[in-house]
């Protein structure tokens, strides 16, 4: 069975709006709007589409979430980079003093 263009449009369009997290109530809203118009033609594929749309939002979030995490330890990291350098040329200083 293959989605008439104007649904596989929409569904286009409601990923692409899942792609940002802060859009996710766009994207479903216009997620629901395809799957209204599927579920009349065929309601076991409508719900896969539902199973897959959940897995598809929760990877989404996900991802959002292992990113800040990064970013979190990638500025934690810098940081100590930085108190060692500082914490090094003090050394330094102080050997040179003596």
């Amino acid at each position: 069975m293959t989605l008439p263009t104007d649904l596989s449009t929409r569904l286009q369009t409601a990923i692409g709006l899942a792609k940002e997290v802060q859009q996710h109530p766009e994207a479903h809203q216009a997620f629901q709007e395809v799957v209204g118009d599927l579920k009349t033609e065929s309601p076991v594929a409508a719900e896969l589409l539902e199973q897959l749309w959940r897995e598809y939002i929760g990877t989404q979030r996900s991802s959002l979430f292992w990113e800040q995490l990064s970013e979190v330890e990638k500025n934690l990291s810098d940081r100590l980079s930085e108190s060692h350098i500082q914490l090094k040329q003090n050394y330094l200083r102080l050997m040179q003093e003596q």
